[in-house]
């Protein structure tokens, strides 16, 4: 098994409850509402073409916070490297055949290439040491003319500006390298993410800035549904500039969409994350790779391809 970057694990963590529900989040968690259903316009909305499509691929899906926002898609994958989320996301969202359940590495995704018509990564790029090589995972998986939107942390936010100015902070907020600022946490410069998405092969459609609002006194003072409605007016200044701690892409694999037969069951929707092998086997308990016998746990409806079984 070839060596992969660190991964943020949030094995056992309460993350959902002591972050987003109990932690004050209720704005943020408005804002990128807001934000998301700009990305994916659904036609009864917008009477536009129709951007949902068969499979969706959420990365870093975590307790499931935003999957049900992606209604329009007829199934959903929901990928972590914590299972403690996904088991969370499972209680919340039930068993059916619309979710999946994947415990994985993003830098070795498990899935057949060109597979999904579209993917999302909010709030998970930070944790990723390697972003580009992350981000070639998903292009990999993607299908031509497939839509990615992704969330990340930004670097060139106005108040690391400030500090930076008035000699607060050592690291230069206006150069392109990532800034680790606690362990696996990343901020990353937008030009830097464009530079990246453009070398991989996605044509950038829209930018949304995101947390305009993220002060924790104006959070005390004006109730969270009017500071993200104000949110989402400033939101489309992003096509312009990006000086908010947030900045949502949509992005578009170049090339012609192509009609791709997706399995109807679901183990034949994966590869060996070691030899990239498809066609795995369904045993009793876990899934058998024919091409070099790699074993993969299934627990509890959860796929685990974080290591092999021994």
């Amino acid at each position: 098994m070839t060596n992969t970057p660190p991964v943020c694990n949030y094995e056992g963590s309460d993350y959902q409850q002591s972050f987003w529900e109990q932690g004050g989040r209720e704005y943020e968690d408005r804002a990128e509402a807001i934000a998301l259903k700009r990305m994916l316009p659904t036609p009864a909305l917008t009477g536009g073409a129709r951007e949902n499509g068969k499979l969706m691929l959420e990365l870093g899906a975590g307790a499931g916070r935003n999957t049900l926002r992606y209604a329009g898609f007829e199934r959903i994958v929901l990928l972590d490297y914590s299972t403690t989320q996904l088991a969370q996301a499972q209680q919340r969202l039930g068993r059916s055949d619309k979710f999946i359940y994947v415990a994985a590495d993003i830098y070795r995704l498990p899935f057949l290439d060109r597979l999904f018509d579209s993917a999302t990564m909010i709030r998970a790029l930070h944790h990723m040491a390697d972003a580009p090589k992350a981000l070639a995972q998903v292009k990999n998986i993607l299908q031509p003319g497939g839509v990615f939107i992704l969330e990340f942390a930004n670097k060139l936010n106005l108040k690391s500006i400030l500090r930076y100015w008035l000699g607060k902070q050592d690291w230069n907020p206006f150069t392109l390298e990532p800034v680790e600022f606690v362990k696996l946490n990343f901020d990353f410069h937008p030009k830097a993410i464009r530079n990246w998405l453009g070398e991989l092969g996605f044509s950038i459609e829209k930018t949304l800035t995101v947390s305009h609002f993220r002060l924790g006194f104006l959070k005390r003072v004006v109730s969270a549904k009017l500071l993200a409605a104000l949110d989402g007016l400033f939101q489309p200044t992003g096509a312009f500039w990006q000086v908010t701690p947030s900045v949502f892409l949509k992005a578009r694999v170049n090339g012609e969409p192509q009609k791709t037969e997706i399995p109807l069951n679901v183990i034949g929707l994966f590869k060996c994350p070691v030899c990239g092998g498809g066609g795995l086997k369904e045993k009793q308990g876990h899934l058998l790779c024919p091409k070099c016998a790699a074993r993969w746990a299934v627990n509890d409806g959860i796929y685990d391809f974080r290591e092999k079984m021994k």
